[in-house]
Formats: C-alpha cells, sequence, structure tokens
C-alpha cells in the first residue's frame, strides 16, 4: 500500500523533478510540508497529487508579470512605481485588447486596472476579468474608481487610491509564503520578497552548473568589447552562490553569494552601477573590493525568465572608478534583454518537447 505521508525525494521522484526542484516548491509553499519531531520535511500525497494534475511541477510556476492597463498619459508614472517593486515586471498597455491577449499569453501575478477617469472600456475589461474563472490565481487591483461596497472589498478585487501605493500591494500579493526560508539563505545580503519563487524559476531553467555555450560567450563578450570594460559575466543567482555562466576576463568560475554585487541588480528592472566601489559603504568591505581582485567598477542588468524573475545579470566590472554614459547604459540594457530572450526560447522549446512527449504517451494504446 502506498504511504500517504512522502519525503521531500518520494515527492521528487514522483513528480518526475529534482530534488532540489521539490525542496524549492516547499521552500515557496507550492507545496505544502510540515516538519517531524525530528526535523525532516514531510508532505502529503494527496498535495503530490493534486501538483501533478497541474501543468508539468518541473516548468510550471508563479509568475512575477504584472499586466497593468492604464490611460496612455499614465503609463509612465506606473513605469516608475513598478521600477522600485524589485520582486515583478511590468507589462503595460493603455488599450483593453491587447492586454487582455497579455493576460491570455501567460497569466500574470497581477493585473491592474485603472479606473482614475471613467472609461467604458477599462470597466468592461474589470468586468469581465472578476467574471472569469479562466483568470485563476491573478490577483485584480483596481486604482482609483468609486469607492468598493464592504462585500465587494472583502471577496472582489483589491483597491488603492493611486499608482503610489502600488508597489507595497504588489509585496503583499507577491511574497513567499511567511513561514518560508529559502535553504542557505544568508542575511547578510538583499533578496527579494519573492526568493523562493525565483529560485525555482532558476532551477527550472536548468542552466546552473552547465558548459560554457556560445550563444551566451558572444553576449559578455560584446559587452566586454563594447564598454571597453577587463571583465565582463553572465551570473545566475542560487541560494548560497554566484555562478558564472559565462565570463570574460576573470578565472574563477564563482563567487559565495554574499559576493554578489548583482544582489542589487535583481531588485530592479533597469541598469544598476557603482562608479566606486570602494567608497560605498554597501561594497567597501566586500571581500573582492577590500582585497584581491580589488574590484572598483560595476554595473549589470538583469536577466530575467519568460515569467519575469530575475535569475542573475549580464554585468561588467573594472579595477577602476568608472561612470557609464546613456548609449553604454542602453548598451548594456540590451544585451541582457538578448540573453533573457535566449533563456525564454529555451523554455519554449522545452515545454514543446515535454508537451509533445506527453502526448505521445496517451497516444499509446
Amino acid at each position: 500500500m502506498e504511504p500517504d505521508v512522502l519525503t521531500t525525494s518520494q515527492a521528487a521522484k514522483l513528480l518526475g523533478i529534482s530534488v532540489r526542484t521539490a525542496q524549492l516548491l516547499v521552500e515557496s509553499g507550492s507545496l505544502t510540508s510540515w516538519k517531524t519531531p525530528g526535523g525532516h520535511r514531510r508532505v502529503s500525497r494527496a498535495d503530490v497529487i493534486a501538483l501533478m494534475k497541474q501543468t508539468n511541477p518541473a516548468v510550471a510556476a508563479a509568475s512575477a508579470v504584472v499586466v497593468v492597463l492604464a490611460p496612455t498619459a499614465r503609463l509612465p508614472l506606473y513605469e516608475r512605481q513598478l521600477s522600485s517593486a524589485a520582486e515583478c515586471s511590468g507589462d503595460l498597455h493603455s488599450e483593453a485588447l491587447s492586454a487582455s491577449f497579455a493576460v491570455g499569453a501567460r497569466l500574470p501575478a497581477a493585473v491592474v486596472v485603472d479606473l482614475s477617469e471613467d472609461n467604458a472600456e477599462r470597466r468592461a475589461f474589470l468586468g469581465n476579468l472578476t467574471a472569469n474563472p479562466a483568470v485563476g490565481p491573478a490577483r485584480i487591483i483596481v486604482v482609483g474608481g468609486p469607492a468598493m461596497r464592504e462585500a465587494d472589498a472583502n471577496s472582489g478585487p483589491a483597491r488603492i487610491d493611486s499608482p503610489q501605493d502600488l508597489p507595497e500591494a504588489l509585496r503583499k500579493i507577491l511574497m513567499d509564503a511567511p513561514e518560508v526560508a529559502p535553504i542557505g539563505m544568508s542575511q547578510g545580503f538583499p533578496v527579494p520578497a519573492n526568493e523562493g519563487q525565483r529560485l525555482i524559476a532558476l532551477e527550472r531553467t536548468g542552466l546552473v552548473d552547465t558548459a560554457p555555450e556560445e550563444t551566451f560567450d558572444r553576449l559578455t563578450w560584446l559587452a566586454s568589447r563594447n564598454l571597453g570594460m577587463p571583465i565582463s559575466l553572465m551570473t545566475l543567482l542560487t541560494p548560497d552562490r554566484q555562478w558564472f555562466k559565462s565570463r570574460q576576463g576573470l578565472g574563477m568560475r564563482e563567487t559565495p553569494r554574499s559576493w554578489a554585487f548583482c544582489n542589487e541588480t535583481i531588485l530592479q528592472r533597469g541598469v544598476f552601477s557603482v562608479e566606486n566601489l570602494a567608497v560605498d559603504k554597501r561594497y567597501a568591505s566586500n571581500p573582492a573590493v577590500a582585497g584581491d581582485p580589488h574590484f572598483r567598477f560595476y554595473a549589470g542588468a538583469p536577466v530575467l525568465d519568460r515569467n519575469g524573475f530575475p535569475l542573475g545579470s549580464i554585468c561588467v566590472i573594472d579595477y577602476e572608478p568608472r561612470k557609464l554614459n546613456s548609449e553604454q547604459t542602453q548598451t548594456l540594457s540590451a544585451l541582457a534583454a538578448l540573453a533573457s530572450d535566449e533563456v525564454r526560447l529555451r523554455a519554449a522549446d522545452r515545454e514543446l518537447r515535454w508537451a509533445l512527449t506527453e502526448l505521445g504517451r496517451t497516444r499509446k494504446p
């Protein structure tokens, strides 16, 4: 008789995923668990079976994408507010049709509808969202508009007064389960509130600890060559390591996560740079700054997966203080976007191959 209670390893075998991915599903709250008196994690077979009925757990994950429908004139305001919310990536629209396609293409973490001015198209869009069960777990946030009745406020969309309130509302929605603490996570560096979900997204790419690839090496070579930097990297941030998928001008393959300047980069969606690491209080005592190899300049842009989770960065480093001009900043951002596109294409290809395999199985007599 099959047991009703499973170890993490048994759950991983049943799901057809790695033990590490199963651990991350537990850590993010996607798979409910508890501890035995001896401190060992256990999960319910029923919960594992329920997860199996969803999309392939190896490729399914929460989303960090936030779809916004707002007047054209207010989109820059939303872009600024979303840039300060480390846990999400914005997808902004001024027309209901394009916003609907965005929601349908990949269920977002949240959908924001601006009703600061009366607009029939946006009101109809909101009505369709709230009435459509296919929207699933995506949270709906209304900005402005008339006050809600108490019953609607308890069961319907969340309401905030202005776009300035959006970052805090999103952090509450996107935050990992409160009892979850990713394995090996130090408190010595900043992490996004949905770090557990981000780590699942990273594990799902299958990129960590893989061999160098020309596709990514071209991008870091271009970054080093075009920006005139001695070092260029594509980094991936695991719970306790900063691992380099591609590297130019640097011998080491990884560093402790606590050394990573990219910890700040993944908390935003633009280019993050530090002109002189030695005089920045966040990094002056960093072993790579205070000691060999005595880094002095850093700039990086996040690499995002198709669900908007930052996996790491494309970054450049110098031994002398530097400052990027606007064209160099745009170049670095573009190279990170190209790396993100490559990661997304691989994910789409992997999902297609998995779906075809499953289709073949179901057609067998």
